[in-house]
């Protein structure tokens, strides 16, 4: 989780969302593509990712609030299979950073939500993959029990019945 610094007064608040130098000193890639999303209330987008030409993405909520969801899906990982979740929103203005070889969706618990996404390699629709936002294995307890969904992400299928070959593989960290 990154978090930008805020500078707030009387007219509302400004905030730098991205700084080349001082996020590839934090470690971030570079990036290609910006991506922007607006929903309503009680919509889930994901939990996508791309395979084999997996993506990093930077999050942010522009306006809105979002509860958003991570899960690690390279086989072979010692973190296989496990979420994290957190709320983000236009107000506390902080970023998620996802490596690739994670699947990731969200769901606005706001009226509305924007938001934008940095991505470190292009979207390759060839190469659009889901899992299942319901997978019982994964236990995700989305906050708004009614959700809105792409017929993509609602026939989608859970981690363990996606073939290992649509997956990315864990490397093992250099020591």
């Amino acid at each position: 989780m990154l978090e930008p610094e805020v500078h707030a007064d009387q007219r509302g608040h400004f905030v730098e969302v991205w700084h080349e130098e001082r996020y590839r000193e934090l470690g971030l890639p570079g990036f290609v593509q910006d991506n922007f999303a607006h929903s309503r209330r009680g919509v889930i987008r994901g939990l996508h990712f791309q395979h084999p030409h997996g993506q990093a993405k930077l999050v942010w909520a522009v306006s809105g609030s979002i509860y958003d969801v991570v899960v690690d899906i390279r086989v072979g990982s010692p973190t296989f299979g496990q979420c994290s979740t957190v709320t983000i929103s236009s107000t506390d203005a902080r970023q998620l950073f996802i490596p690739p070889g994670f699947a990731h969706g969200y769901q606005v618990v706001s009226d509305g939500a924007a938001v934008a996404y940095k991505c470190d390699d292009y979207y390759r629709p060839e190469e659009s993959r889901a899992v299942l936002w319901s997978d019982p294995d994964l236990a995700i307890s989305w906050p708004i029990p009614d959700a809105i969904l792409a017929d993509r992400d609602r026939s989608a299928l859970p981690l363990l019945e996606i073939p290992a070959g649509q997956l990315p593989r864990y490397v093992e960290p250099p020591e």
